[in-house]
């Protein structure tokens, strides 16, 4: 019997990284499962590992109309929801007097307005006692090189928990968030960082990190599956960090 066995949850940000791993594991566990992304060729390929469990639906967080469409969707195939992981993210490095203005809105767009909106308008189809999992990232407490706005889109995350655990008590509703440190995921290739340097930026990384690695996407699946099922039933307003000891020691 699975942790998750018939409960129908949506993953924004689905496609690849993070995202699909927990995808994968919530199927093994017996969800079904809708995954978001922005690339309908990385949703195919994410549906050819995920198999009968899951489907797909291509769009971006971050515009209402999208989202709308969505719950649309949802509503129509499964009529409710009982776990959301608002995973979808953004992130692009760079010091903060070189921040360009395109960088700072695309990061709170998709970081902060689209978990908004994405939590927001899934009420409806979300079930009372259900389960909300925000991915934000250790960057919310630790200051790390080039993240200053990426930080403040993750801290912003945080707060969302705190507030929304709160704001759906009455409901039964537990909102809580999980905090990444480095993960091995296709996003690190999407720093700025070219293939050459890419080798020694993760040992450069892991070397710093207490366990002496990158995290990996399924170990991140793990904490995630633990906050969507009543293994944490007496959870909520939390912040998991699956960061190898980074922001802890």
């Amino acid at each position: 019997m699975g942790k998750l066995d018939d409960k129908v949850a949506v993953i924004t940000g689905g496609g690849s990284g993070i995202g699909l791993a927990i995808a994968r594991r919530f199927v093994e566990e017996g969800a079904k499962v809708v995954i978001t992304g922005r690339r309908q060729d990385a949703l195919d390929d994410a549906l050819q590992t995920l198999g009968s469990s899951a489907t797909a639906f291509c769009g971006d967080a971050s515009r209402r109309d999208d989202v709308e469409r969505l719950y649309n969707q949802v509503s129509q195939s499964h009529g409710r929801i009982d776990v959301l992981v608002a995973n979808a993210g953004v992130i692009h490095l760079a010091p903060f007097e070189s921040v360009t203005e395109e960088q700072y809105e695309s990061q709170f767009n998709t970081n902060v307005r689209g978990v908004f909106q994405t939590t927001q308008m899934a009420l409806p189809l979300l079930n009372d006692g259900g389960s909300v999992v925000l991915v934000s990232s250790i960057a919310h407490f630790k200051a790390l090189e080039g993240h200053c706005v990426y930080a403040a889109t993750k801290a912003a995350v945080r707060s969302f928990a705190r507030s929304w655990a709160h704001d759906l008590k009455h409901r039964g509703i537990r909102v809580n968030c999980l905090s990444p440190g480095p993960v091995k995921t296709p996003i690190i290739g999407k720093m700025g960082i070219g293939d050459e340097n890419l080798e020694a930026f993760e040992k450069t990384l892991g070397e710093i990190i207490p366990l002496g690695r990158l995290g990996r996407p399924d170990e991140l699946a793990a904490a995630a599956l633990f906050l969507a099922s009543d293994e944490s039933s007496f959870i909520t307003g939390i912040d998991l960090c699956a960061d190898g000891g980074l922001g802890q020691i």
